[in-house]
């Protein structure tokens, strides 16, 4: 039957409460059986962890896993904390894919793992849980999952088919047919067309598509993400170090991981130490947020010393203190600019961190043409107003010209450089990026004014 969507209003949340508080488990039944899984997981989230539960009580075990699973990730640990290890492992992860279930599994402390995996009742799918957990969440092993329907390239077609359906049973999706050898090594994709226009005497080996892509079990999660892209693919093979089928990572896995990794780029350039989330404690968010904070203070009192060392000029020239913001400003965006294309171009692979000469002269040359339009508009500004006696019309111009040429060869040179010695490169945009051009800014500003004054004087 087809799942109702719902918008989890504040009506639907008092009623769902109200038939809580009621007891009236058959009603909230009916209720739940109208909901998508991910509709009920946004209902639960909004729910405190003892109604979630009760709700969770509610469900077959196949839409409870489905719901935990599209579950935040916080909500879900503070669910399964009062949850018996044995009622975690039947009615959750002993209906859910490996690959979710390791996700689940991996965020819980040694003791509870072992726990949950010992009253775990399909063995085989335990040790299919162990084996992924030994891989490093950030690379495919890690994401990948076991269920897959594999066939033997010396198969006839009767067999290939038989065997095909009788592991199409225990699985909700399919997305391609693999070929392995007798020691289980990858060999191509058996096309389904086949099945149906092939004699029923050919083997599979005859028929099957040899060109295959297939990733290492040790191959990073970015450049999974960035194979499945580019290819188009609805799933990929994950091999081991013999070649050896162990996995497959089909796109939804993918669509989560590129989520979470534009959500992590997002808040590093926005400053925030780590991960969080709108519903998260204010302890919290303050943690995350103060450091980069006490380094913009810290860069803002280094500003206010340097432009002590010029009180003079500015007494002499109040205009000055005018263009303050204007310098500030136009440094921390064109560097922002510039970081935020490098690290978009190291992230899908379209930029080479080895070719760092060659991006910083096209960016010197975008940079040139940039700082010639916005020095001479202002100059012109500053001409009608200030006359062109004045220091300021020229000091202003030139420094803006100058700040403009280091900020864009700043931004790009960072990122590239962080790339290079293996350091996330997004936390060279936004704060970091700023705070720098915002000192060497003041620099160059105060600088070349006296220069000008004494030229001038």
């Amino acid at each position: 039957m087809a799942k109702e969507q719902n918008v989890i209003d504040a009506e639907l949340i008092r009623e769902v409460e109200s038939l809580i508080e009621a007891q009236n488990s058959e009603e909230l039944k009916m209720t739940l059986a109208e909901m998508h899984p991910a509709d009920i997981a946004e209902l639960a989230e909004e729910l405190s962890a003892d109604e979630a539960r009760y709700i969770y009580r509610l469900l077959d075990n196949e839409t409870a896993a489905d719901v935990l699973v599209e579950m935040d990730d916080d909500e879900r640990n503070e669910l399964l904390e009062n949850i018996p290890s044995e009622t975690i492992a039947r009615k959750f992860i002993d209906s859910m894919d490996t690959d979710d279930a390791v996700d689940i599994i991996r965020d819980m402390d040694e003791e509870k793992q072992e726990e949950v995996l010992s009253h775990i009742e399909d063995i085989e799918q335990a040790g299919d849980i162990v084996d992924l957990l030994k891989y490093d969440e950030d690379t495919a092993g890690g994401l990948m999952g076991t269920e897959m329907v594999v066939v033997n390239e010396n198969w006839s077609m009767p067999e290939c088919l038989r065997e095909m359906r009788l592991q199409a049973e225990d699985m909700d999706d399919i997305y391609y047919v693999y070929v392995v050898d007798d020691e289980e090594r990858l060999q191509g994709l058996f096309p389904l067309k086949k099945m149906i226009t092939s004699p029923s005497v050919s083997k599979v080996k005859h028929v099957m598509d040899k060109d295959i892509i297939s990733c290492h079990v040790d191959t990073p999660v970015d450049e999974v993400v960035q194979l499945i892209e580019k290819y188009n693919l609805v799933a990929v093979p994950v091999v081991d170090s013999i070649g050896r089928l162990v996995g497959q990572i089909t796109v939804d896995d993918v669509i989560d991981e590129l989520r979470e990794q534009t959500e992590h780029d997002y808040q590093q350039a926005a400053g925030l130490a780590q991960d969080i989330e709108t519903d998260d404690s204010v302890w919290k968010q303050m943690r995350a947020r103060v450091p980069w904070l006490l380094l913009g203070m810290v860069g803002g009192i280094l500003v206010s010393v340097i432009l002590g060392f010029f009180d003079d000029t500015i007494a002499k020239y109040p205009a000055l203190a005018i263009f303050i913001p204007l310098i500030g400003g136009m440094g921390g965006n064109v560097g922002t600019q510039s970081s935020a294309i490098v690290v978009q171009g190291l992230a899908n692979n379209s930029l080479d961190s080895g070719n760092l000469f060659r991006q910083l002269l096209k960016e010197l040359m975008v940079a040139l043409i940039n700082a010639c339009v916005i020095s001479l508009l202002v100059f012109i500004y500053n001409f009608f107003c200030y006359g062109g006696q004045s220091p300021v019309a020229y000091s202003v111009s030139i420094s803006l010209f100058a700040v403009i040429i280091f900020a864009s060869l700043f931004g790009t040179f960072v990122p590239m450089v962080l790339d290079k010695l293996k350091i996330d490169p997004a936390i060279a945009t936004g704060p970091f990026v700023t705070i720098t051009n915002d000192l060497v800014g003041m620099l160059i500003y105060m600088g070349i004014t006296v220069l000008m004054s004494q030229a001038m004087g």
